[in-house]
């Protein structure tokens, strides 16, 4: 062992007698340390930043807030707390010597929306607690080093600012986009290539040795942070940085080049005045791409087209020289396809469960989605919506006496409610009908807390 390495050991061993290296609690912590920890001025010791009381405290509450399923040890996120007060001191020890061993990632596989699986690998409670701490300082000296055209996964950055961006380059007269789909990405990046773009960002051999160990558990299986019309990435905190850290040579290459572009994760477009303008560039970045980083461009999935047929973070744009946000024709039908789960009649839930399924599912769509322009397309799937509860209820009534007192109880009259239950026409058809307009108003599914998209 090294001088400079025993030494880091020995103060660290020497915290730990005074009753300075603890667990990461929140509150009485033994990391809140009496005296300030001197800044960290060079890159070979990061790790001793990652493992400094403050960040491992912000570390914790990130995690705990983040909640998530158990790794292969079956701890839960909520039994962390205790593990670490047990044990940070060792593990600490382990950070600073570069001898911590990461654990296996679980397998989990999800539907894709388009059909398929995607694999996911959930690190364990406490591989999770690790990789937010090193995320929290990595981040903090990487960051600025990306490019302006890089959206995804970044502090003070979103989906949203990515989808203006390119709306911007469609308004400005580039008429058409080049959509580049990376085969596979997270199944495919090359950990030698990887590795050695982040060798060129530090030199502290831990945070080397820990970071392949990672990537050798399974850190970046297909599908851990993957662009997504909503929430957030599944996985290891590290993936999203680390996979910037490979896409920012591309970057580097489309700025080098005066291309303008935007991405977010593995989505990438290009905005370009021609068609023929699009195929060079789809041609010389795929040979790039396969030359430089070793990645496969998927030929089925990209297209040079125009930006109004193709879908950027689940949204599109309209036609015209003011271009405006819309949302996908994909996430609509995603959309509905959701809606009619929680709203079928077999699901056998009263009418309160599938209002708070609602509530959530729907409050959450239009927070990403309400970024659109275009109110009509909300207004109509607003209307969708209750038409379909209207007709849930109409199926669950029945029996032609119920349905005549429940309309007639809503405020309907014995003569309308009289010839709607006696209709020959359909449940669709009568879901639309005055009748049960008025005995299921929007005011009364506002009551029971379904927000309205528009």
């Amino acid at each position: 062992m090294s001088s400079k390495r025993q030494k880091i050991l020995n103060e660290a061993l020497a915290e730990t007698r005074n009753g300075e290296a603890g667990t990461p609690e929140a509150k009485g912590s033994e990391l809140s340390h009496a005296t300030k920890e001197p800044e960290i001025p060079s890159m070979s010791t990061l790790m001793e930043e990652v493992v400094q009381s403050e960040n491992a405290k912000r570390a914790l509450k990130k995690v705990l807030q983040n909640k998530g399923a158990p790794g292969v040890d079956g701890m839960t996120v909520d039994k962390l707390p205790a593990h670490l007060k047990q044990h940070w001191t060792t593990i600490r020890l382990q950070l600073l010597s570069g001898t911590y061993a990461p654990n296996a990632v679980k397998r989990v596989d999800i539907p894709k929306p388009g059909g398929g699986v995607r694999q996911l690998g959930i690190p364990t409670a406490l591989d999770r607690f690790i990789q937010q701490a090193m995320l929290q300082i990595l981040q903090k000296n990487w960051d600025e080093t990306f490019s302006d055209c890089s959206f995804g996964f970044r502090p003070g950055r979103s989906a949203h600012q990515a989808v203006e961006q390119a709306q911007k380059y469609v308004g400005s007269g580039l008429r058409y986009v080049v959509d580049i789909d990376l085969e596979k990405f997270f199944d495919r990046v090359n950990h030698d290539v990887l590795m050695g773009l982040i060798a060129k960002r530090t030199n502290d051999k831990r945070i080397l040795k820990i970071i392949r160990a990672y990537l050798n558990a399974g850190i970046m299986a297909d599908g851990l942070v993957h662009a997504r019309d909503e929430g957030t990435p599944q996985g290891g905190p590290l993936s999203p940085l680390l996979s910037n850290v490979m896409l920012d040579v591309l970057d580097k290459e489309l700025e080098r080049r005066g291309h303008k572009f935007v991405r977010y994760a593995d989505d990438n477009n290009i905005y370009v005045a021609s068609e023929r303008a699009g195929k060079r560039v789809m041609q010389s970045i795929t040979m790039f791409l396969a030359r430089k980083l070793k990645l496969k461009v998927n030929a089925e999935k990209s297209a040079v087209d125009r930006p109004q047929k193709r879908k950027f973070l689940g949204f599109s744009f309209t036609y015209g020289k003011t271009p405006k946000r819309r949302i996908a024709p994909q996430a609509i039908s995603r959309m509905k396809k959701k809606i009619r789960e929680l709203t079928r009649k077999t699901k056998g839930q009263s009418l309160e469960q599938t209002a708070e399924q609602l509530q959530r599912y729907l409050t959450g769509w239009r927070g990403y989605f309400g970024f659109c322009e275009t109110r009509s397309v909300l207004k109509l799937l607003d209307s969708w919506i209750r038409r379909r509860l209207r007709r849930l209820l109409w199926k669950q009534w029945k029996l032609s006496s119920r349905r005549f007192t429940e309309l007639t109880k809503r405020g309907v009259s014995k003569n309308l409610a009289a010839q709607t239950v006696g209709s020959p026409h359909g449940d669709w058809h009568l879901s639309n009908s005055p009748a049960l307009n008025i005995a299921l108003s929007n005011d009364f599914f506002a009551s029971l807390g379904i927000p309205t998209l528009a």
